[in-house]
């Protein structure tokens, strides 16, 4: 039945798609198509070349198709290399086509080097063209969240231009730095990956294990990801465009009292301490409490909602022209890329010109020389300006505004607030932020003899950054004062130099040996100059003319300098595809560390098993890759700041006969002992692929154990230091990654496929040199960094009055586990509630293919993490001066357990930290696209070689408990303390998630 089902569909889909086709002047073709075994091959496409006239084999593999004798046809199947076949005077065309396992024998980077996947021994996640360009994002790293196993990116709101922070297998450091290392067409970057254009990058690979890791020994500690820029090919001069626009719209924002609101919520607060009359609101018992302006709002029944006034609908926008191509001896990339991001809160945006030129040429045959060059120029508004936070304060029963639409400064009579419209209002603040970058390498390739090739790179990396801040006497900041202004100059010079000789040898067919070995200098120097003014005298001059201040407030200059000299070697062996071997030590030499420890030495060992080649496997039809890896080594990190080791002087003020002068102390404890953090990685796993490649992925398993920490060691302050940079303490690391790709259905022109990845890391303190450092929040068997407080477990009810006056404590307020149990409420009764290291994370991403369309959508979520919601605090006070959250709060007839009452004599509730606690999970559809690619016929019609267009939605749907119960709006936020954020938490001057809306298309001719 199925196979009647399948030969009328074909018949059905040969005739629709040979309409307008000549019948009379062609020939009838039949055939059957088999794979490599000879068994027929069902859903195989059949198209006549050049046309839309097309088939597909039924269930027997047999296909019926007519065409004209000079016509081409083309099979093509997903798993399988397509095969083209001549018609002739042909009636009867079988055609058998072999396995594409382009897949199994991709290459990879892998640092110093590239391997076929199959033959690969460490844990390396890689992300594609396909998935970078999907998204239309800022900042390259955020293609990775969801795509690769084991590596967990988090974006802390959507303010432009801001980075996102990558961890890679948890974090193992206290103080120095748990950052990956990126690594750009071979050379290490310190500049970051802001003005790395995402469009110019073919693939990014992410190095997990030891073994992939410890090629770049110390700055390989918290992973490497290699990115590789697109560089030309030999043949035709192509040209492309690619394009898109978008709209930014809020995703929900943080939602305060309206006037009405407010009004009830400040009489409540009387009302708790007897100041104004039960019962319904009169206009009597109002004046008593609310100052006229409040008052002539009230009658008017205005409600200025200010958080609103100060957002916008955003876009953002990307224009790219490629040129690509190149001769036998020379090959090419250049591009060009406009960007811009407008953010929904006035006065940020973010703008990036960027210039590429990849040049390869082969001076002679053994000689090749080449270039990745980078220009770019980004501008970058409201870095560290955000006046939300002020906004959601702003009483709302003010007057922001006079009866002719002026600005009111004041709107209502309290002095500490001011009206937040006047911090949008065009000069009245300025934070710009202007950087250039001049991103190269530099090689050259020469092949000694036969399988003997030395390799030299040389990457320069110039960074110049300049910002700039006025604020004007009309803001919150100077409330009336004198403006005030500021410049940061920054220089910064990196290069790296590195010496490659590699060797291969091939013994008996049998046994392949590799080997490379390398010398590697990397220094940096950065200068800083700095200069903060009070009084300037013209608010057009901004921050241009600081020397017309009346008042330097500031001045200082700085260089930072450090260097890293490294030698590496490195064996593959690979005995007939079956048993892989790598060996790899590297020596680092840190100028960070003091004399007795400037060496770090870093071995790693790695066996991979390729068990389809055995015997039992070989000939299996359902398996294509089966390998079986693991791996053992160990990785160190100097990520610290230089002159850690040293004892350094600080400057100190006296009295010399009553005159003042300066003087100089000693400021650090200096330690030349200070040694490696060293990281020590076993890592299992499992690659495989079925069904010609229609189910294929990866299973990894690895736990990670850091020693010799480095982290401060405090003092008593009798030793006149608070403490020194030490090594103390071990952490632990070990989770779990699945990577699974899988065809689903491909039938004719339909296709359907799934990338699917899941993560799931456990992080703790092994050992601690005096056990649990509670000031720090440090705790042995724990996480790196945790929320330890006291737990709420509701508020007090009128029916525990009693009970709650032998806590001290009243009817209203909160009420804490006592946790003890000693009726007594103090730091005894703190516990560990949670902490900002999810439970699991997951991406999901699904594509449809028809014809020429495409469609496709990406699902990610973090599961089990805590997060820390400080404008849960901030703006839940009580004593109804400034607005607030707009909670469900205690009362005699509201009696919920969810905030406590307002109360005039309270600002801020007690025990108020354990109100901002939440569940962080959630779940966000990233991505939905859809686009057309149209075929050959058009194309021709209009010159072009490809042109497709697409439209997409960015973040349209975020599913969590913090956003639909506790008023929140995204609880996405960053692991680490970073960009001003604190570990786990969320405050109210993070920009508010947007929905983005884009369209764009992708041109070459």
């Amino acid at each position: 039945m199925r196979t009647k089902f399948y030969t009328c569909l074909s018949v059905v889909l040969m005739l629709l798609l040979s309409v307008g086709y000549a019948q009379a002047q062609n020939v009838q073709v039949t055939g059957t198509v088999s794979d490599e075994t000879g068994s027929p091959l069902p859903g195989v496409t059949i198209l006549l070349k050049g046309t839309t006239t097309g088939t597909t084999t039924d269930l027997d593999g047999k296909y019926t198709i007519s065409g004209p004798a000079s016509g081409v046809l083309v099979f093509s199947f997903i798993g399988y290399n397509p095969k083209e076949e001549s018609i002739g005077n042909r009636s009867q065309i079988n055609v058998g086509l072999s396995p594409d396992l382009s897949d199994l024998e991709e290459v990879v980077v892998v640092g110093y080097g590239t391997v076929k996947k199959s033959q690969l021994t460490g844990a390396i996640s890689s992300v594609g063209t396909k998935e970078i360009q999907e998204l239309p994002i800022t900042d390259a790293r955020q293609a990775l969240q969801g795509r690769a196993a084991g590596v967990d990116v988090t974006q802390a709101g959507s303010k432009p231009g801001s980075a996102p922070q990558v961890r890679i297998r948890g974090r193992r450091s206290f103080n120095a730095s748990n950052e990956p290392l990126y690594v750009v067409d071979g050379i290490p970057t310190v500049g970051g990956l802001d003005d790395i254009n995402p469009q110019d990058i073919t693939s990014m690979e992410v190095l997990k294990d030891a073994s992939a890791t410890a090629i770049y020994g110390s700055r390989g500690s918290n992973g490497v990801v290699l990115i590789t820029t697109k560089r030309g090919n030999v043949g035709k001069t192509v040209v492309s465009f690619d394009s898109y626009y978008g709209i930014n719209k809020e995703l929900g924002r943080i939602e305060v009292l309206d006037g009405p609101g407010f009004a009830e919520f400040k009489r409540e607060s009387r009302r708790a301490t007897g100041n104004y009359p039960e019962g319904p609101a009169t206009a009597a018992a109002d004046a008593k409490i609310f100052e006229p302006v409040e008052l002539e709002g009230i009658a008017l029944g205005r409600s200025t909602d200010y958080p609103a006034g100060l957002l916008r609908d955003g876009n953002i926008q990307s224009h790219q022209i490629g040129v690509s191509g190149g001769s036998d001896k020379t090959t090419f990339f250049i591009s060009a890329n406009y960007f811009k991001d407008v953010g929904i809160i006035y006065n940020q945006d973010f703008t990036r010109y960027t210039f590429r030129v990849n040049l390869d040429h082969a001076i002679t045959s053994k000689i090749k020389i080449g270039t990745s060059t980078l220009f770019t120029r980004s501008d970058r508004n409201g870095e560290n300006f955000n006046p939300m936070g002020g906004a959601l304060a702003e009483n709302p029963l003010g007057k922001p505004y006079d009866d002719d639409g002026n600005l009111i400064f004041l709107p209502t009579t309290d002095g500490l607030r001011t009206n937040p419209f006047a911090e949008i209002v065009p000069g009245a603040q300025l934070d710009e932020t202007r950087r250039y970058r001049g991103f190269t390498s530099f090689y050259g390739n020469w092949e000694i003899a036969k399988g003997l090739n030395y390799r030299v790179v040389f990457g320069p990396d110039l960074n110049i950054r300049r910002t700039g801040r006025f604020t004007g006497s009309q803001t919150n900041a100077r409330r009336g004062g004198p403006p005030t202004g500021s410049v940061d100059d920054r220089f910064q010079f990196n290069y790296t130099l590195e010496n490659i000789l590699t060797y291969t040898k091939t013994l008996n067919q049998a046994h392949t040996f590799n080997v490379t070995a390398l010398q590697s200098f990397q220094q940096d120097r950065f200068e800083q100059t700095t200069i903060s003014v009070q009084g300037i005298p013209a608010a057009s001059q901004l921050y241009h003319r600081l020397g017309d201040a009346a008042q330097i407030t500031g001045a200082n200059t700085n260089l930072v300098e450090w260097s890293l000299l490294s030698y590496m070697a490195r064996l593959n062996y690979d005995y007939k595809g079956k048993y892989l071997l790598t060996a790899t030590v590297r020596a680092d030499g840190s100028s960070r560390f003091g004399e007795n420890n400037k060496f770090g030495y870093f071995p790693s060992v790695a066996f991979g098993w390729n068990m389809h080649q055995e015997s039992f496997l070989k000939n299996s039809s359902k398996v294509d890759l089966m390998k079986f890896r693991v791996s053992y080594g160990s990785i160190g990190n100097q990520a610290i700041n230089p002159y850690q080791t040293q004892a350094l002087l600080g400057r100190t003020t006296y009295a010399w006969d009553n005159t003042a002068a300066f003087g100089y102390r000693p400021n650090t404890i200096g330690n030349p002992d200070l040694r490696w953090e060293t990281s020590t990685t076993f890592n299992t796993g499992l690659d495989f692929s079925f069904f010609k490649g229609r189910v294929m992925g990866s299973l990894e398993y690895y736990i990670t154990n850091t020693s010799d920490l480095l982290a401060p060691q405090p003092l008593p302050n009798s030793t006149g230091f608070g403490g020194f940079i030490t090594n103390i303490g071990e952490t632990q690391n070990k989770g779990i990654e699945l990577s699974l790709s899988t065809l689903n259905i491909e039938k004719g022109n339909f296709t359907w496929s799934t990338d699917f990845i899941f993560t799931r890391n456990r992080e703790k303190i092994v050992s601690l040199p005096n056990g649990d450092d509670i000031a720090a929040g440090r705790f042995i068997g724990k996480p790196l960094t945790i929320f330890y407080d006291l737990k709420k477990i509701g508020i007090w009810q009128t029916s525990e009055k009693d009970l709650a006056a032998t806590f001290g404590d009243k009817p209203g307020e909160i009420k804490i586990q006592d946790l003890n149990g000693d009726g007594r409420i103090n730091s005894l009764d703190r516990q560990f509630l949670g902490s900002a290291v999810p439970d699991f994370s997951l991406g999901m991403t699904n594509r449809f293919a028809y014809k020429g369309f495409d469609f496709s959508f990406f699902i990610f979520t973090r599961q089990g993490s805590m997060i820390r919601s400080l404008f849960h605090t901030s703006n839940n006070n009580l004593f109804g001066r400034y607005n607030n959250l707009a909670v469900d709060y205690w009362t005699p007839n509201n009696p919920t357990n969810a905030y406590p009452r307002p109360n005039e004599n309270q600002e801020f509730p007690k025990y108020n930290s354990s109100m901002n606690l939440f569940d962080g999970s959630f779940v966000k559809v990233r991505n939905i696209n859809f686009g057309y690619t149209f075929n050959d016929v058009v194309l021709k019609k209009i010159g072009f070689s490809s042109l497709r267009l697409f439209s997409s939605i960015q973040n349209p749907f975020i599913f969590s408990e913090y956003r639909s119960v506790h008023k929140g709006v995204d609880p996405e936020t960053f692991m680490d303390g970073e960009q001003g954020i604190e570990a786990g938490a969320i405050t109210a001057n993070v920009t508010p998630p947007v929905v983005q809306y884009t369209f764009g298309v992708n041109v070459k001719f």
